[in-house]
């Protein structure tokens, strides 16, 4: 089968040819038709989980995909031949990721029917980003009548947590630059948003809401930039979440602002609830940028060079 993997930690992602995986006991073989892009894919080819994870090489990168149930080994019963399914597929001690023509799941990892409908393609967008954007709103416990910033809210997280946050009745102010981006996000529920190039964030933001906001959803800052944002959260009783982990929740505290440093798990039931949200209409997730399976160590690359917009998917 086709794969795009790499050798060792460091080294460049290449299209390889590789054995196609048999089910054991309690797993099932998919054919993957599509692919979902994340920043996590190349942090792990880098070896960010070295010494933590066991993995084997060559190693398949990617995560999140779509496909079709090729066949089940014995035990299986939830999922059957010709289904169409959507989830993360890393399992990292084989080896094996969603960057492929085929991959192993079980019952137990977070795999689901395809929402109705869908395109492979686009359900290969959804998992690891729809999924966090939905763990980090409900986090924050944001709700009806609280005015929420989210900063990189074009990017893949930002783009879900934007609506999640307008479909609890929160006031959404969103970053974005370019004008098409703008009006993106309004589309996506956003009720103002602020060009986060013209200018410091907090300000922009307090001179046209002095009162500021409850709630920050920072997707992209460091604690430099966390802090700089930090007039503009109501004190005492704000609230700000980070999904890079660089917030001290203690010193937050003591200035009267709840810190989360947001760390996503999903689940099977959790992506069940995704494709009911998207059947119903009320979740959309756009796809920035399309590629062919070979062509995935150039679209990594446009990912870590700041340059999408949504979600970058490979077709298989």
């Amino acid at each position: 089968m086709r794969a795009i993997a790499v050798a060792e930690f460091g080294a460049p992602p290449e299209l390889m040819d590789l054995p196609v995986p048999e089910p054991g006991p309690g797993e099932f073989l998919v054919h993957l038709r599509a692919a979902g892009v994340n920043p996590f894919d190349w942090k792990v080819a880098e070896g960010i989980l070295s010494g933590v994870v066991r993995h084997g090489f060559p190693l398949i990168l990617g995560n999140d995909g779509a496909g079709t149930v090729h066949s089940v080994g014995e035990g299986v019963t939830g999922f059957h031949p010709g289904q169409k399914v959507y989830g993360q597929f890393m399992r990292l001690p084989l080896g094996l990721g969603s960057y492929s023509e085929y991959v192993l799941a079980t019952a137990e990892d977070v795999v689901a029917p395809m929402p109705e409908g869908m395109l492979f393609t686009g359900a290969a967008a959804v998992p690891t980003a729809t999924m966090a954007a939905f763990g980090l709103v409900e986090a924050a416990k944001v709700d009806a009548g609280q005015c929420v910033l989210v900063v990189g809210a074009t990017g893949g997280v930002g783009q879900s947590a934007v609506q999640f946050a307008a479909d609890r009745g929160a006031r959404v102010i969103a970053t974005a630059a370019d004008p098409q981006d703008q009006a993106w996000m309004r589309r996506l529920g956003a009720e103002e948003v602020i060009d986060h190039t013209a200018g410091p964030v907090a300000e922009l933001l307090l001179d046209t809401r002095p009162e500021g906001v409850h709630t920050v959803l920072d997707l992209v800052d460091d604690a430099a930039g966390v802090a700089r944002l930090l007039p503009a959260v109501h004190r005492p009783g704000g609230t700000v979440a980070s999904t890079q982990g660089v917030l001290d929740p203690a010193d937050l505290a003591r200035r009267g602002i709840t810190g989360i440093n947001f760390r996503s798990r999903g689940s099977a039931a959790l992506l069940r609830t995704l494709a009911d949200l998207i059947t119903a209409g009320r979740l959309h997730v756009h796809i920035d940028h399309e590629a062919d399976l070979a062509e995935a160590p150039s679209a990594l690359e446009r990912l870590r060079a700041g340059r999408a917009r949504g979600k970058t998917v490979l077709r298989i």
